[in-house]
């Protein structure tokens, strides 16, 4: 049977969404406070909402991750309750972790829906674990060591179960263009664009590091891009384009534009492309928008075939990694000597603990954190003590 021990719960850790047209601007509101985005770019991003009735499609995605997880433990004998929070919608963590405490969970491993390195994608969410566990605890100060340890569980964008799913959806979006665009089609490659100095920072600690947030996602492209040559006997080039810039347009932010990549790709007599948008494990809107709406217009004006590949969702590969992270590290929590950490690409498995300082706060590098080596004090009883490091 699966031992997950020291870990008695699994915490799923996503962003969150609206689900009704009322949602969309509170919901826009929680994402963007203290980040100086201007209100018209609020509206126009909530314009995109609208197109789909005011409902994102990432909470029906927890969902189904959250079932389909569920029932892989239950198939592998792992007994592991399984919670959900979000950052930025309900269910919010604060409420999740209240629940775990009232059910006497001490100690749970996060699984964030973000793969990579990045202020946004990683110390955000475990920043936003401090704060959950601060509102419980401060809750309740005498039941403060009731509250459960929160473990992050490791980045995952070069774990076989991302990658391959990835991998064998790209093959099938290749499929849906025409033949005679097939053989020559280029592979793009896109993710969330983020602000330069944050993909500076990403990786970054008193070890050195930085820009680990670009450089993961090359490794994956590549590693993704070589199987696909292989499963279909053609290399292709390939290149990486970013999506969904949110920020003042005064700073810069990774580039170029998916749609201006397109144009460019266009105008050097490229005549078929495959979107593959490897920053993200499912159809978030900023695939189903900014992908599926926004780039196929701009391809279907260029008259450039365009096929766009399926995110990992609930492949039953991707789910089994879930378990898999899990059981990994578990066994490192129990002191085992050697424990195997499955890898694709040339990158090694990442860090199981961030180091201090990694991937810091761009507005507020003192803000504390769960799941690094930063120390961290208790909010409510001894401002010395840290915290669930």
């Amino acid at each position: 049977m699966a031992d997950s021990d020291p870990y008695d719960a699994l915490l799923l850790v996503s962003f969150g969404g609206p689900e009704r047209p009322g949602d969309v601007l509170p919901f826009l509101g929680n994402v963007t406070r203290d980040r100086g985005v201007p209100p018209e770019r609020l509206a126009e991003v909530a314009a995109h909402y609208d197109a789909f009735g005011g409902r994102s499609p990432i909470n029906d995605q927890c969902r189904a991750l959250l079932a389909a997880v569920r029932a892989h433990f239950a198939s592998v004998g792992l007994t592991t309750p399984v919670y959900w929070g979000n950052r930025n919608w309900d269910p919010y963590l604060r409420d999740a972790v209240a629940q775990m405490a009232a059910d006497g969970i001490t100690r749970a491993a996060c699984f964030v829906t973000s793969a990579y390195s990045s202020y946004s994608g990683c110390r955000q969410y475990r920043e936003d674990l401090f704060d959950a566990a601060a509102v419980v605890e401060r809750a309740d100060p005498g039941r403060a060591a009731h509250v459960p340890r929160l473990d992050r569980l490791r980045h995952y964008f070069n774990h076989p179960g991302f990658v391959e799913p990835v991998v064998d959806a790209t093959v099938a979006a290749l499929e849906r263009l025409p033949a005679p665009e097939r053989q020559a089609a280029r592979l793009v490659f896109v993710t969330h664009s983020i602000p330069s100095a944050m993909n500076l920072a990403s990786g970054r600690h008193g070890g050195g590091g930085g820009e680990a947030y670009v450089q993961q996602h090359r490794d994956v492209a590549a590693a993704v891009a070589s199987r696909v040559a292989l499963a279909t006997g053609a290399d292709r080039g390939r290149d990486l384009a970013y999506c969904s810039r949110s920020g003042p347009p005064q700073v810069p932010w990774l580039e170029p534009d998916v749609n201006d990549h397109l144009r460019s790709l266009h105008e050097a007599g490229v005549l078929g492309v495959v979107v593959v948008p490897i920053g993200f494990v499912s159809d978030h809107m900023e695939v189903v928008f900014d992908l599926d709406t926004e780039a196929a217009q701009t391809a279907r004006r260029l008259g450039l075939e365009f096929a766009r590949a399926a995110t990992p969702g609930v492949d039953p590969r991707f789910v089994a990694m879930v378990g898999d992270l899990l059981l990994e590290r578990a066994a490192v929590e129990r002191g085992a000597a050697a424990v195997p950490r499955a890898v694709i690409g040339r990158l090694p498995a990442s860090w199981d603990r961030c180091p201090a300082g990694c991937c810091a706060n761009p507005r507020d590098a003192g803000r504390p954190a769960l799941g690094g080596a930063d120390p961290v004090a208790d909010p409510v009883t001894d401002p010395g003590r840290p915290l669930h490091a």
